[in-house]
C-alpha cells in the first residue's frame, strides 16, 4: 500500500515559538516535540552546511522508529559546481546522510534558476549518483529554470526513478508530473515566497491530486516550506485533516 509522508521543511524557527512550540520548551527539544505530531521533515540545513555523521545520528535518536528525514543536497553540488566534477562531494554527502540509517528518506536536489537544461550533465550525474550507496536512493530534482520541463528530461528521470519535484510557489515553474515510483511535493507559499498561508480551498485541490497519486500506488512526500509565522505547521495540519478521511496517515 502506498504511504503518505507529510511534514514541514525544517523544524527550528524562532517564529514557531508560542505558535507551535511551547514558550518554555528548550530548542534542543524541538525535534522530539515536532516528531510527536509529524512523521517526516525536510532538512534544509544540509543545503548550507554539511552536517557530520554524528549530527545525523543525534537527530535519528530523537525521533520515533518510523520517522523519515528528507535531506536537501549541498548547494556546493547544485549551485557552485552545478553537477560538474562532484563525485567526491556527492559521496561525502551521501556517506554522512546515511548515518540516519533507516530514517533516511529522499534526497532533494534543488537547482538554481540560473541553471539551464543540460541533458549530458544531468545524465552523467544521475548515473554516478546511483552508485554512491549500496541501497537504492530516492532522489528528487527541483528545477527552477523553464528549460528543464521537457520530455527528454522526463525520460531521463523515469529511467533513473528520480522524482520531478512538484514545487508550488509564486516565482518558479511548476509541473504536476510523476517520473518515479514516488511523488515529492513542496509548498513554498502561493502568493508570497516562504511567507504566505494556503487557503483550505487551495489545499482541497492539492489533496485531490495526492489521493490520486496514492491510489495509483505512489508513495507521496509533502513538505510545507512557508515557514514564516508558523504557516507551514498550520497548512500541514490543514492538509492532513483534508486527507485523513480518505488515506492512511503515518
Amino acid at each position: 500500500m502506498a504511504e503518505l509522508w507529510l511534514g514541514t521543511s525544517g523544524w527550528t524557527y524562532a517564529s514557531w515559538r508560542g505558535r507551535f512550540y511551547p514558550e518554555t520548551l528548550p530548542s534542543r527539544d524541538y525535534l522530539t516535540f515536532y516528531a510527536r505530531e509529524f512523521p517526516t521533515t525536510e532538512i534544509n540545513y544540509s543545503f548550507y552546511h554539511l552536517p557530520k555523521p554524528q549530527t545525523f545520528v543525534k537527530w535519528s535518536q530523537q525521533v520515533p522508529p518510523a520517522f523519515l528525514f528528507a535531506v536537501k543536497a549541498s548547494r556546493f553540488i547544485t549551485h557552485i559546481k552545478q553537477l560538474r566534477e562532484v563525485e567526491e562531494p556527492w559521496q561525502t554527502f551521501v556517506h554522512n546522510a546515511a548515518a540516519l540509517g533507516s530514517h533516511l528518506g529522499p534526497i532533494l536536489l534543488q537547482f538554481p534558476p540560473s541553471l539551464k537544461c543540460d541533458i549530458p550533465r544531468l545524465q552523467a550525474f544521475l548515473e554516478m549518483a546511483g552508485k554512491a550507496h549500496p541501497q537504492p536512493l530516492r532522489l528528487a530534482c527541483e528545477f527552477r529554470h523553464e528549460s528543464w520541463f521537457a520530455e527528454n528530461v522526463y525520460r531521463i528521470l523515469e529511467r533513473h526513478n528520480v522524482a520531478l519535484c512538484i514545487a508550488d510557489s509564486p516565482k518558479y515553474p511548476r509541473r504536476d508530473l510523476l517520473t518515479a515510483d514516488f511523488a515529492y511535493i513542496r509548498f513554498h507559499g502561493r502568493t508570497a515566497l516562504f511567507a504566505s498561508r494556503y487557503t483550505k480551498e487551495e489545499l482541497r485541490r492539492e489533496a485531490q491530486a495526492i489521493r490520486r497519486y496514492l491510489k495509483d500506488g505512489h508513495d507521496v512526500f509533502v513538505y510545507f516550506n512557508n515557514d514564516a509565522m508558523g504557516y507551514a505547521v498550520e497548512n500541514a495540519r490543514m492538509l492532513r485533516a483534508l486527507l485523513s478521511r480518505h488515506v492512511s496517515l503515518h
